[in-house]
């Protein structure tokens, strides 16, 4: 059994998806979910969907190896960043060497970076004028959004969409394509 962790800052979305598709798998277990952020959604759902969650600091995360050390102590074999919105520090990417994925909502190497997450993605979408946006699922290194790209789904931008369509048909992307690739990707290893 390959066992991942979900890091996540904000509602859940896609760790639901996630979890729900691994819920019957006999080779891909979905153990506990990770956040940054105490009003975080997604201890909710860990706890409606009975994942573990836990609650971590700034200090805690960058300037120590607890965060590595739980990971490796509950036999972690891939980490999964959906909404994860902080800089993965170096002790955590040489502890899983691509072995960190995260889904970006944008089509990189456009849109990608610090401060380009969520909403801020899709607003500079639009005020670009893109006819089309979608995901990238990547690998992580010490850059915001700059690791290996695995995988990339593409939706059409109308003339009269808002930064809120694009949001939606992106998000329908995430919840379709994202398990299927960690799928992929878990079983290949």
């Amino acid at each position: 059994m390959k066992r991942i962790a979900i890091f996540a800052s904000g509602s859940g979305s896609n760790a639901e998806k996630i979890v729900n598709y691994f819920e019957s798998s006999q080779q891909i277990s979905v153990d506990f979910f990770l956040t940054n952020n105490a009003q975080a959604g997604i201890i909710e759902r860990g706890k409606k969907l009975g994942v573990p969650t836990i609650v971590f600091d700034k200090k805690t995360f960058t300037r120590t190896d607890k965060i590595v050390n739980i990971l490796k102590k509950q036999g972690i074999d891939w980490v999964i960043l959906a909404g994860f919105l902080w800089l993965i520090p170096d002790n955590l990417i040489k502890a899983y060497p691509n072995r960190i994925i995260n889904i970006h909502p944008a089509l990189l190497p456009k849109y990608g970076g610090q401060g380009m997450w969520g909403h801020f993605v899709h607003e500079a979408v639009l005020a670009n004028k893109e006819t089309e946006s979608g995901i990238t699922i990547h690998f992580v290194n010490e850059h915001y959004d700059e690791g290996k790209i695995i995988f990339q789904a593409k939706c059409e931008i109308a003339a009269n969409d808002s930064a809120e369509d694009i949001a939606a048909k992106v998000q329908v992307l995430e919840h379709k394509h994202f398990p299927e690739v960690i799928e992929q990707l878990v079983l290949a290893q």
